[in-house]
């Protein structure tokens, strides 16, 4: 991990562009902007483990990163793959716990990284900010219930098929590997790679240069039920 030096209006352009942020007064803004700072992290960095101390709110500002898990026996689950702008680490950032996952570099990340002990001084001051929290531990909540209900009740290929859904389809999206789509719907690469073949079969998706395309959304939405 390197720290990077920044400006004033830098952070505060980060800010201005965060949803968490964006309806807070100048004044506001230029406090928080005294602490937070810039941490650069190379591709299989880990930004931290499970268990560690929180630092703080962190929002990706380059690169990409994955949220995952480990079994005892050391098997990877994916939880969620994060992109430039998405914020994390606001469960322990705002419980005042540790870190419940780990977060791995996928590339040259720059990260942002907003105090604790600043974001709790918002919480009690100002009750848009806190309103935003609340909505945004909701969303997550309701993510975590639909992912377990889908690991219960869905095949893999059926998973397989509404995670593709959901990757983005920009060509700058960093492409999944077999081994990080297995690690997201847990399971194993060999189940993956016959979850692909029966899509394609099927006509839903096509590979292109190792990334997944959608060729039919029709018949993707039938495997997607």
């Amino acid at each position: 991990m390197k720290p990077i030096e920044t400006d004033v209006q830098k952070r505060l352009k980060v800010l201005k562009a965060n949803e968490y942020f964006d309806d807070l007064s100048g004044a506001i803004l230029k406090d928080i902007a005294e602490h937070m700072h810039l941490r650069e992290y190379q591709r299989g960095d880990v930004l931290f483990w499970e268990g560690d101390p929180c630092d703080g709110l962190h929002i990706i500002e380059q690169g990409s990163a994955k949220i995952f898990t480990l079994s005892p026996q050391g098997r990877q689950y994916i939880i969620r793959m994060l992109q430039e702008g998405d914020t994390f680490a606001e469960v322990p950032a705002f419980d005042e716990g540790t870190n419940p996952v780990n977060v791995g570099a996928l590339e040259l990340c720059r990260v942002w990284v907003i105090d604790r002990e600043k974001l709790h001084e918002l919480i009690l001051s100002h009750p848009v900010f806190a309103q935003k929290v609340l909505n945004n531990f909701g969303k997550m909540l309701r993510g975590m219930v639909r992912m377990a209900s889908e690991m219960a009740f869905y095949q893999v290929t059926h998973r397989l098929a509404r995670l593709i859904a959901e990757l983005p389809g920009e060509k700058s999206a960093p492409i999944w590997t077999q081994e990080q789509l297995a690690a997201r719907l847990g399971t194993v690469r060999e189940v993956v790679a016959r979850s692909i073949k029966e899509l394609e079969r099927s006509g839903a998706i096509k590979m292109e240069e190792r990334r997944i395309l959608i060729a039919d959304q029709e018949i993707l939405d039938q495997w997607m039920q």
